[in-house]
């Protein structure tokens, strides 16, 4: 059985983008708004290294929220998954659940399975790539990060994005730090 890291992706991978129609930060809503947080391959980059299946794990509702086109959101993906590959990563999967049970958009517009703190894609990589969750780690920045992978008995880092703040407070990680760095060498110094 093989290890894994799940990955959110927005204020972990790259940066989130004030709204000023919300007065939030949130997921970039177009292509050009997407920039990755510094560093950020690097860590990843060690966590592969290490021997470790690599998958993001991310809530995508802007379009069933009506706050951008879902060929936007298509585009940030490509752009994305283009970096990440460039520099000679290799993510398993990338899973989205572009749902919101508050959405506008009717056909994205429900209760579902996938989007977290549900554990539906954690499940999906564990039977599609034969992973051991218990040596496996969800790292993320709100709540519903750290309630998907303590459902499934993975082992949970809760970043403390600066923008993140309204969104966590009642969940219980194994660990809190500041940034991926942190988190890397927490899971590379941890012997499992």
């Amino acid at each position: 059985m093989e290890k894994a890291i799940f990955l959110d992706r927005d204020g972990i991978i790259n940066k989130l983008v004030f709204n000023p129609k919300t007065n939030e930060y949130e997921s970039p809503h177009e292509p050009k708004d997407l920039e990755l947080i510094p560093n950020v391959l690097d860590s990843i980059k060690k966590l592969e290294d290490s021997g470790y299946y690599l998958f993001v794990v991310s809530n995508q509702p802007s379009f069933a929220k009506e706050k951008t086109t879902l060929e936007k959101i298509k585009e940030i993906h490509k752009k994305l998954q283009k970096q990440i590959k460039d520099y000679g990563i290799n993510i398993k999967e990338y899973y989205y659940c572009y749902h919101h049970p508050e959405g506008v958009t009717s056909e994205y517009s429900c209760e579902c399975d996938c989007r977290k703190p549900k554990p539906f894609f954690l499940n999906k990589a564990k039977d599609d790539y034969d992973l051991d969750l218990t040596k496996s780690w969800m790292i993320g920045d709100q709540d519903s990060d750290i309630e998907c992978g303590n459902s499934v008995g993975v082992k949970t880092i809760m970043i403390l994005n600066e923008h993140s703040g309204k969104k966590r407070g009642r969940s219980y990680p194994n660990c809190s730090v500041n940034n991926l760095l942190e988190s890397v060498n927490l899971i590379l110094n941890n012997k499992q």
